[in-house]
């Protein structure tokens, strides 16, 4: 491995570390003033005031996150052997590959197997701070593997095996191997109301709000992102 891309490995788990602070709420004025030192750079990301008004961070909070990223990141881009390397550091018990796989191509809109800053924060801002229809929108897409507009069975299961298997054998209480099949069974049949074997974007948005076992267990999927 280069010593650019171990440089980037470890920037972005800095960069992860941020995303962390700014999630529990810990990344106070004082503690962002610390940041911009830690990780200032002699240049400014272009379109920044864009991205402000995009997203739901603050133009401080946007140079924390670019600064950090760019500065060990100077390609401007995380390709997913790195995504993947990140996950499996903070889920060490567990396998993280394929939920970061997941994640990665929800992230990566274009398709090119390269995430840019613009497109992680944007992301970001919605799983963070988005409505609730727009978290959900975003879950969707998520959910959504082939992109085909539509949710099957085989696909949550593969989404909700992924995250079953990042959490690892460590979780309490100790999960049955057949756990996953069991809770795809029920909310894929509350979810696909006309029976046709496929979720659309609509069943999808509607059976959520309306069920609240539904939206608890998605917040799985939040707390993991």
């Amino acid at each position: 491995m280069s010593g650019c891309s171990k440089r980037c490995k470890l920037g972005f788990v800095k960069f992860a570390q941020t995303i962390f602070k700014l999630i529990t709420g810990t990344l106070s004025k004082d503690k962002i003033e610390d940041e911009l030192e830690m990780t200032m750079v002699c240049h400014r990301p272009e379109g920044l005031e864009q991205l402000e008004a995009q997203t739901n961070f603050t133009k401080r909070e946007l140079q924390v996150l670019y600064r950090g990223f760019k500065n060990e990141c100077p390609s401007g881009v995380v390709n997913e052997d790195t995504f993947k390397q990140i996950y499996a550091q903070f889920f060490p018990h567990g396998d993280a590959s394929m939920y970061a796989h997941y994640l990665f191509n929800a992230f990566d809109t274009t398709q090119t197997g390269s995430v840019k800053f613009e497109d992680f924060v944007t992301a970001l801002s919605i799983l963070l701070r988005g409505t609730v229809h727009e978290k959900l929108r975003w879950t969707f897409n998520l959910y959504d593997i082939n992109k085909d507009g539509y949710i099957n069975k085989e696909e949550m299961m593969d989404i909700v095996k992924a995250i079953y298997d990042m959490m690892g054998k460590y979780t309490y209480p100790v999960l049955k191997e057949d756990t996953p099949r069991q809770h795809v069974d029920v909310f894929f049949q509350k979810m696909d109301k006309n029976k046709d074997g496929i979720v659309t974007l609509d069943e999808f948005l509607e059976s959520c709000q309306e069920d609240d076992n539904i939206m608890r267990s998605l917040q799985l999927f939040q707390n993991v992102m």
